[in-house]
């Protein structure tokens, strides 16, 4: 009876041990299956398809973890941070779960608990050069761009030839207006990737700052060859040939701003500034009103409307003109000092 009794028990324990095998096999069935899912793109299934998995064994931390990755791709964020949280409930020291959790958080704009989940993910992971890079980007956006730069440093140390670590602290750096470290920066993120637009756009915007603005022209020129369609590279380069005195070429550089952002207001600002260099007033005040279509409370434009007004003797006009601009912003020096030039006429 007794050897019968522990048969029993012997019997029941394989069967327990085989239901928890298969239990474990059929949840990690479901796992594979959201992984493949996930590599098709198909997002929604891929989640389903781990919610099964969790549904069978709900302490997988890895399930968790690509679930956690499906729904950032979704732009589930809120979501997304749940399930990271749970892979961290699961596995603390996990160093790629804190790093995801930040990134889905700096979506959230929750930037300062994305620099802590950070923290946590270099905490576990020292030597990660993408945590570190995702920290300064968190950084940036809390203005904190000393610190920023700091963790882009530390991303570069272990990882050298990271283009988007030297591109960012590019963009730290130059606003914190140390702006010949920032070009060293860019020239950096261009040696690794030659064909980054946004590089040597930045690079150009840059160049502008120190006044270098031939070579600013010639950066903007490769971030167009890159990618033609760079409404703000046009504009940008605008701007530089208009400090250049080659206002022929600023407006044509504006045209192409245009053609690509019809309603870019602040390239059609400047077109008119052009314009009026070139004397061609009448163009400059239509492209002004454009500017003003677009963006009716831009005090620039309908300043330099009144200018413009001005200059062909449309007195009354030009003084309505400025108003507006004083309406808008009643400090803006500029439209001040227009205004005073126009009341001289009327012997005001």
């Amino acid at each position: 009876m007794k050897s019968r009794y522990w048969l029993l028990i012997c019997i029941l324990f394989i069967l327990s041990v085989k239901a928890i095998q298969f239990k474990s096999d059929l949840a990690e069935g479901w796992n594979n299956r959201g992984i493949t899912l996930d590599r098709l793109k198909r997002y929604d299934d891929a989640v389903a398809s781990y919610d099964k998995a969790i549904q069978i064994k709900p302490d997988l931390a890895a399930v968790w973890y690509n679930r956690g990755n499906a729904l950032s791709k979704l732009k589930r964020y809120e979501e997304a941070v749940a399930s990271y949280d749970k892979t961290i409930q699961f596995k603390p020291n996990d160093p790629d779960a804190w790093n995801n959790r930040g990134i889905a958080l700096r979506y959230l704009k929750r930037y300062e608990e994305a620099v802590a989940s950070y923290d946590k993910a270099i905490q576990f992971n020292p030597n990660d050069p993408d945590a570190w890079h995702n920290r300064g980007i968190a950084l940036d956006e809390l203005k904190d761009y000393e610190e920023a730069v700091a963790s882009y440093d530390k991303a570069i140390q272990f990882k050298p030839n990271f283009a988007d670590a030297w591109y960012n602290q590019g963009i730290a750096l130059r606003y914190l207006k140390r702006y010949e470290e920032a070009v060293a920066s860019y020239d950096k993120a261009i040696q690794f990737k030659p064909n980054d637009p946004d590089a040597w756009h930045n690079r150009g915007i840059t160049l502008s700052e120190l006044k270098r603005y031939e070579e600013a022209v010639t950066s903007y020129d490769k971030a167009i060859k890159i990618k033609p369609d760079l409404a703000e590279a046009w504009y940008n380069r605008g701007f530089v040939l208009d400090e250049l005195k080659r206002y022929d070429d600023a407006v044509a550089s504006y045209d192409k701003a245009i053609k690509i952002k019809p309603d870019y207001a602040e390239a059609w600002n400047n077109r008119g500034f052009a314009l009026d260099e070139l004397k061609r007033y009448d163009d400059a005040v239509a492209s002004y009103d454009k500017a003003i279509q677009f963006k009716p409370d831009l005090a620039d434009a309908w300043n330099n409307r009144g200018a413009a007004l001005y200059l062909q003797g449309r007195n009354k006009e030009a003084l309505e003109s400025i108003e507006k601009a004083l309406q808008i912003n009643p400090n803006f020096q500029k439209a001040q000092n227009s205004k005073k030039i126009i009341l001289q006429q009327f012997g005001r």
